[in-house]
């Protein structure tokens, strides 16, 4: 999996609200210090995030982001889902709709056994995971495996 830099920007700036609230909203140039974001990209990725309702916004002095829902209850999947689209895609579109033939015909499963592997771990992961840095022991036995870092 490629990681963008839209993605990684945006599980960053969520992970950075964990512990915000509409009562203690951060402000954009808050996040953005906070990460090394840019405060351009960080503002188009946070209005996708509002779209998608993974946060919520106020205008004003006292306005800024903060989560919808509890950290504990947004996992990494669904932040780049929000961003990004489908976690896995063949040419744009989703594996189970790619057909392919003759002695390629099984590639369809490799894709689709890709994404649940992908999933497996990023649906795990919550945004309150990372934030506390406490991320669950089997995706941590993973990092483990002398090749995962290859």
């Amino acid at each position: 999996m490629h990681v963008t830099a839209k993605a990684d920007y945006a599980v960053r700036a969520v992970v950075e609200l964990a512990n915000s609230s509409q009562q203690s909203p951060r402000k954009v140039d808050e996040v953005a210090q906070a990460q090394a974001i840019p405060v351009s990209f960080l503002e188009n990725i946070l209005t996708q995030l509002r779209s998608s309702g993974v946060v919520r916004s106020q205008r004003g002095p006292e306005g800024g982001y903060w989560l919808v829902q509890p950290a504990d209850q947004i996992d990494l999947a669904h932040v780049i889902r929000a961003v990004e689209g489908p976690l896995v895609g063949v040419r744009g579109q989703r594996p189970e709709e790619v057909e392919y033939v003759g002695s390629a015909e099984s590639l369809r499963e490799v894709w689709i056994a890709v994404r649940a592997n992908l999933r497996n771990v990023l649906e795990r992961v919550t945004v309150a995971d990372v934030a506390a840095g406490r991320l669950p022991k089997d995706v941590m036995a993973l990092t483990r495996d002398e090749q995962a870092w290859h």
